[in-house]
Formats: C-alpha cells, sequence, structure tokens
C-alpha cells in the first residue's frame, strides 16, 4: 500500500489521555493518537502502549494508516458475513465485592473475560473474582479467563484445577512462551479445558508458531497489533484455528478496525472481546447505543471532547516523533 509521508500522517492527529474508570493492565488513563485521513470524517487510531519501544509499535501504526487511509478489504476481496457482533464484558482485576458494579455497566451480555494472576494477588483472589462473576452471569453464560501469561505451568494446572468448577468457557493466555502453552495444553486436555493465545499471537515475531505448535485451541486476534485487517485475515486464514477477535484496549475509533475484521471472518463461535470501551470514564465517540452488539458507527472524533482530554505539548510532541520513528519502520 502507499504511505502517508510524515508530513500527510501527522497534518491532522488528535492526542489523548482517556481516563479509566477501574485500573486495567496496571493504567488509570490510556493515551493514545487519533489520526484523521485521506477523506472527511476518516479516522484511524495508534494505540501503541508507551513502554513499547518502536519496532513493536510500528504494525499499530500501520493498522491506524490502513483506517484512516481506507486501504482495507473491501468487500469483493473479502465479504461481509454479518453487520452484528455479539462482545463479551471485560472483568479486571477487582476485588470480588466490586463485580456486580463493573458487569452492570455491560447491560445485557452473555459472556465475560475475567482478568487473573494479577501481580501482587493471589489465587484465593482469582477464584473469588471468577466465582462472584458466574453468580452474576447464572449458569447459561459463559466464563473465560486471561492471565496474561502471568504463571508458569504448574501454576496454571492447580489454578485451572481449581477454577473449573466454574465452567471455563477457555483459559487465555495462562503462561507466556510457545513451549509452555503446549506443555499445559497436553496437560489439561483430558479436563475439556480450551486453551487459547493472544500474547503468543500479537506479540510473536511469527504469529503463526503457536498453531503449528499445537499450543492452542483458539486464537485471541487484535487487528492493531497485527497491522491492520489484511494481515490479521491472512493470519487466521493460515492458523485455521477458530478465532476471538479482541481490543487492545483502543477507544471507539480504533475498535472501528476490530469490528471491521469481526464482519469479514466466516465463522465466529465466540463472543467478542469489542466492548472495552466501557472501561473508559470518557471516549473520543458520541456513546453506542448497543454495547453488546456493537453496531457500526461512524468514526468520527468528537471535537471538543478530543480537546478537553488533549495531552500536554510536551507528550504531543512525543507521540509526534514517535509516529515519525514507527512510519520509517513500514
Amino acid at each position: 500500500m502507499r504511505l502517508p509521508t510524515v508530513d500527510e500522517l501527522l497534518a491532522n492527529v488528535r492526542v489523548v489521555a482517556l481516563p479509566m474508570r477501574t485500573r486495567f493492565r496496571g493504567l488509570t488513563v490510556r493515551e493514545t493518537m487519533l489520526i484523521a485521513g485521506s477523506t472527511e470524517n476518516s479516522w484511524g487510531e495508534f494505540a501503541a502502549f508507551t513502554e513499547y519501544d518502536d519496532a513493536e509499535s510500528a504494525p499499530w501504526l500501520a493498522c491506524a494508516i490502513e483506517q484512516a487511509w481506507n486501504l482495507g478489504p473491501t468487500e469483493q476481496e473479502r465479504p461481509i458475513f454479518r453487520e452484528i457482533v455479539l462482545t463479551n464484558a471485560t472483568l479486571p482485576a477487582v476485588a470480588k465485592e466490586d463485580v456486580a458494579e463493573i458487569l452492570e455497566r455491560f447491560g445485557d451480555f452473555r459472556t465475560v473475560k475475567i482478568k487473573v494472576a494479577e501481580p501482587g494477588q493471589t489465587l484465593d483472589d482469582d477464584i473469588a473474582r471468577v466465582g462472584a462473576a458466574r453468580a452474576f452471569l447464572g449458569d447459561a453464560g459463559r466464563v473465560r479467563i486471561d492471565a496474561n501469561g502471568g504463571w508458569t505451568v504448574d501454576e496454571a494446572e492447580h489454578a485451572i484445577r481449581a477454577l473449573e468448577t466454574f465452567d471455563l468457557e477457555y483459559v487465555e493466555q495462562p503462561c507466556a512462551t510457545v513451549a509452555e502453552l503446549a506443555d499445559l495444553r497436553g496437560r489439561v486436555h483430558r479436563m475439556g479445558i480450551l486453551i487459547a493465545a493472544d500474547e503468543s499471537v500479537r506479540k510473536a515475531a511469527d504469529p503463526l508458531a503457536v498453531a503449528r505448535a499445537g499450543a492452542a485451541d483458539i486464537l485471541v486476534v487484535k487487528v492493531a497489533p497485527l497491522g491492520g485487517v489484511r494481515r490479521a485475515l491472512d493470519i487466521i486464514d493460515e492458523a485455521g484455528l477458530p478465532v476471538v477477535v479482541s481490543s487492545a484496549l483502543e477507544s471507539s475509533i480504533g475498535l472501528q478496525a476490530s469490528f471491521d475484521l469481526a464482519r469479514r471472518i466466516e465463522h465466529l463461535d465466540y463472543d467478542c472481546g469489542l466492548a472495552t470501551n466501557i472501561l473508559f470514564e470518557r471516549d473520543i465517540l458520541p456513546e453506542l447505543t448497543d454495547l453488546v452488539s456493537f453496531a457500526a458507527t461512524p468514526g468520527i472524533v468528537d471535537e471538543k471532547t478530543a480537546d478537553e482530554l488533549r495531552v500536554s505539548p510536551e507528550r504531543e510532541r512525543w507521540w509526534r516523533e514517535r509516529a515519525a520513528r514507527c512510519l520509517a519502520l513500514l
């Protein structure tokens, strides 16, 4: 694809800091750059986490460019299979007493993803949180847990045995490496527990290694870290595994790319993690009317909100310089 020049890329950007309702992934504020593209009201989002180096951040910029310059697949290239994408609620690593209040914000949903293995917490904390979420959902609800690679193989096996009583849909990234996931999958497969890979896909030099190693049953696909909708679809095709489309904690601008990806996947059997905008106190778009099914909304930045949430000139300069460096790597 034709890349914009640095001047074109940075001609019309907004760098904002979105306050979080609850600490998530260690963050209380989410910084992100919104980039206006080639046509009126055409925006993309460059939201690589601030601790990422330029090499890891560059695919996020590629996704933003694809989005803002309307370079994603056409319907002739990649057909659209649905206009409604069912989404899951996302539960941070909170105390059990706070579970109901947070989940109520997501409205009517049937699936919840629960963060576990939080640094500084214990398995007892995880059991209490997952139990509270199961009680909130009832027996018919779907419960999945996400450890973000926080366990060793032995710790993961022990934790899964303790948590399987809550009827887990799957366990996301219980261990850090592909080899560990393969080992663990062999241990828990007879228990009927499915293993999903996230970091082993989006942060890997070879995102298909986990599929080739037989280390996961499900791929969690995040469009921005993979470089856009086109590349994500190619990876899904080659992997040949069921997928869950999930956000990387973008604003609703970035979520539009994830939604576009989810529409173009023929078999989408699992609810997707695209309602994470609920974790923000304020978003950059007008309120969505349907949080559970994430219907398409115009990806238009609310200028008043963007001005109110604008970062300092020093932070904006940092983001601009970072985007220019990442563009040179594409």
